[in-house]
Order: structure tokens, then sequence, then C-alpha cells
């Protein structure tokens, strides 16, 4: 977890936002002084409501509101409803997040959702443990937050790509190719998505025919698309945001594209919309791209309940974990009785595994009013969180893109890191 960007999308838009609280500590200190210690658990957002990743906005805020509706229609947390969130845009610009990061925190939140791109977090993770404020992501994969040194605020509910890289290549495999080109974002995603590939796909006797990382400011992919040519495979993994549909086009163009080669992208590519964007008059030119991503269409009964609260999403992308990480801070809030994050935090892994299981906030809550531990299952899957706060396992989509260009779940596959 050292710096930088992640993950993409559709529009470029860019909100100022003032700062809300001054000083080359951000908002911390200031923060931690404005908190209501009241016993009633706030929550604010940085998630984007413009900016690159636009589109993976709604979904996330929506099962954010979501969440926040079955646990006040449970009872609320501490027997007080948890108010409305603060909001703030990460806006696809580091300095724009961590400005929102600041006036949430000045709010008085006692827990921060997001951001969506691991290099926002990374723009603001300090401002926001630093001031002794829970945060958690249901969408920051980058393997660089394992280790952060966060003292224990820091919590993810999405995957590490170090789970995820093992299915793409094993799916890279199975479809029979053996000279593989890859290019990603010179970012924390990009670069720990390319890594963990690449050791996976060679682990299996794939040979790395290239391994690229591009400047994601580039206006301007001709060079990479010729060197991924030049090389010749018969597979390329493209690790990108929705820049990526640029790349696809120039691949199209020179010949190597899905109706040539295998071509292959992660969580950062997975939209419905990437065809429209790729190839505006012919969705169809993308048939028989493939993919990984962490599973967002797996639970029927979540997905049907979302869309009755929210008939006008599109995307589900990283949903249900967003869902599973309001639900384990409100779960860690009644099992610590104090909506202190100094305190709860220390229960966040705990009431993911090792008790009964349950699966809603209100079954839970009465396992804990009982005086049991409980082993909460999310609507993304199992978290059985490790100590480092995030999933020893995870539920891995793959999708392809049909005939006509449309996306579909081919299969989810459930992939477990190192014992």
């Amino acid at each position: 977890m050292h710096t930088s960007i992640r993950r993409s999308a559709i529009f470029l838009g860019a909100a100022t936002l003032l700062l809300a609280a001054c000083g080359s500590s951000g908002g911390g200190a200031s923060a931690a002084a404005a908190r209501d210690e009241d016993g009633v658990l706030k929550l604010g957002y940085v998630l984007p409501e413009t900016g690159q990743l636009a589109f993976l906005g709604p979904p996330q805020i929506q099962s954010m509101k979501f969440a926040i509706k079955a646990i006040n229609d449970a009872g609320g947390v501490l027997g007080k409803p948890i108010p409305a969130v603060v909001s703030g845009d990460e806006a696809g610009q580091e300095a724009v997040a961590a400005q929102s990061a600041d006036r949430v925190l000045a709010s008085g939140v006692d827990a921060i959702i997001g951001a969506a791109a691991s290099g926002m977090s990374l723009s603001f993770i300090d401002r926001v443990t630093g001031a002794g404020v829970v945060q958690c992501s249901g969408s920051n994969t980058a393997p660089t937050f394992t280790d952060y040194e966060d003292d224990g605020f820091y919590f993810r509910t999405a995957p590490s790509d170090v789970l995820q890289a093992p299915v793409l290549a094993d799916v890279i495999q199975a479809d029979g190719h053996d000279r593989v080109a890859l290019v990603a974002r010179a970012d924390d995603y990009g670069r720990g998505l390319l890594e963990s590939t690449r050791d996976a796909l060679e682990e299996g006797g794939t040979e790395v025919v290239v391994a690229e990382t591009y400047d994601t400011r580039a206006t301007n992919y001709d060079q990479l698309v010729q060197q991924v040519r030049n090389a010749n495979p018969d597979g390329v993994v493209v690790i990108s945001f929705e820049e990526g549909a640029q790349i696809l086009q120039g691949l199209i163009e020179a010949g190597v594209g899905p109706q040539q080669i295998g071509v292959y992208g992660a969580d950062g590519l997975r939209s419905a919309e990437l065809p429209s964007l790729v190839a505006p008059r012919n969705p169809e030119r993308l048939a028989g791209m493939k993919g990984t991503a962490p599973a967002s269409a797996s639970n029927a009964e979540y997905v049907r309940q979302l869309k009755a609260f929210a008939p006008e999403l599109k995307e589900l992308q990283f949903a249900p974990q967003v869902f599973d990480c309001v639900t384990t801070i409100a779960l860690a809030a009644e099992q610590a009785k104090s909506d202190d994050p100094g305190a709860f935090s220390e229960e966040m892994v705990g009431v993911t595994k090792d008790g009964d299981k349950c699966t809603s906030f209100a079954a839970c809550k009465e396992l804990l009013a009982d005086g049991r531990n409980i082993d909460y299952d999310g609507v993304s899957g199992p978290l059985e969180f490790t100590d480092a706060g995030e999933p020893g396992q995870a539920t891995i989509e793959v999708y392809t893109y049909d005939d006509q260009g449309k996306l579909q779940t081919v299969r989810t596959e459930v992939s477990r890191g190192e014992e």
C-alpha cells in the first residue's frame, strides 16, 4: 500500500471541492475532535459521483443506502438509527478525493466507505486512519493494502487481486493459449494484477511474451498495440479501466482483437457499456472477450432486493461488497457496544469468522444480544477476514461478451489464499 491510482470509467468530470480542514495532515486532528461520542454510528463515503469511475458510483452508493435501510429496519445500531450518510466525490482525481475525505471527516463520521479506486484510497487513507476513523472499501483490490500500516483502521471486503489472478490465468490456459501478452495501467492496481497474473500464468507453463504497463495519462496507445502485435501472442490481457476501450479499439484495428486471438480483461473493464464504447455501431466486435471480477450477481436474492430498492441501477459491480462493508461495521459496533471507531475496529475481523453463522444484520444482531459470537457471511460471500482485515477467500466471476456484445456471466469460482 504505498502510492498511486486505480480503476476507470466513463466521464472525466471534476468537481472543485473546498478543503473543510487545513494543514499538511489533512482533516485528521480536526475530524477526531469534531466526532461526537453520542452512541450514534455515523457513516460517510468517498465514492465516484463524477470522473473516471462514475459508472461504479451508483451501485456502491445505492447499496450503501440499502444496507443502512436494512440495519435501521432491524432497530439500528446501539438502539439508534444510522443517520443519512455524508457524501464525498472521489472524482477520479487524487487531490479532489483527499479534499472530499477531509470534508467528510470534519463532519464527525465514525467510518468512511470508499474509495472505489485503490489509488484514490491511497490519497487519503493516512488522513482517515490517522484520525482514528475506520475506512472500508468494497472495491480496492490492489495487493498493496494487505500490508499497509493503517493502525488497524482500514478494511476491505473486495478481495486482493492475488486471489483474482489465479482464476484469470486458469481461464486463459483452459482456452489453450500459451503465448500471452499482458498490458496494464501503471498504478498499484495495474502493476499488482499484472504481476500476480504473470506469476500464475508462468507457473502453469504459459509464456508471457509482453508484460508492459502504460501511462494512464496517455492519449494514444498505438505504440503499446504495436508492441503486442509484434510479439505474436495467441492471447492478450488488458488490465485497465475504461481507457481500455481505446486500447481494445487499437487491438481490433491491428488484427489482434477477439476475432483473431483470445482477449481478456479484469474487474476494471467489466461493464455492460464496454462494447458500445469500443465499437458504438458494432458492439458485436467485442464478442468472445472474457474476463474475471469479484462476483457481483451471484446472490440472486440480494440482487432482487437491491433492484427493487434502486430500480434505475444498470451496473452491480462491487455493490455486494459495499453492502458487506456497512453491515460488518454495524455488527462490529454492536459487538463493541460502542460507536467509537477505536473500539469497534477491534471487532471487525472477529464478527466475520469463528462463531455462529448468520447472513443478515438482523439475524446477527439477535445472536449478539444473546451473548454469542457470530460469523457474518455476507451477500458477497463468506468474508472470513484475515488479520489484515480483508477476505481470506473470494468468489470470482468469469464473464464474457456474447455474439451481440452483451455482458454475460459464465460461472463463479471460489479462490482461496495460502493457508
